[in-house]
């Protein structure tokens, strides 16, 4: 019978980038889209325009204003 210690250790690390928004954490949008103080639509249109990466996100924003 495998003890816990081995069942923890096998498990995944979880696949997050430092440079690349998760678009399924809403705290991670959230925070993001108040920092750079966009509208929802305002978001929604610079990450389809732009993707999920953060710099990318960040300039894109930069030239609406």
């Amino acid at each position: 019978m495998p003890s816990s210690r081995e069942n923890h250790m096998n498990r995944p690390k979880p696949t997050y980038f430092r440079n690349s928004l998760d678009l399924r954490d809403k705290v991670q949008v959230k925070v993001l889209r108040k920092r750079l103080k966009l509208s929802d639509e305002q978001f929604t249109s610079v990450v389809r325009k732009s993707g999920s990466s953060i710099s990318a996100i960040t300039k894109e924003a930069s030239a609406l204003k």
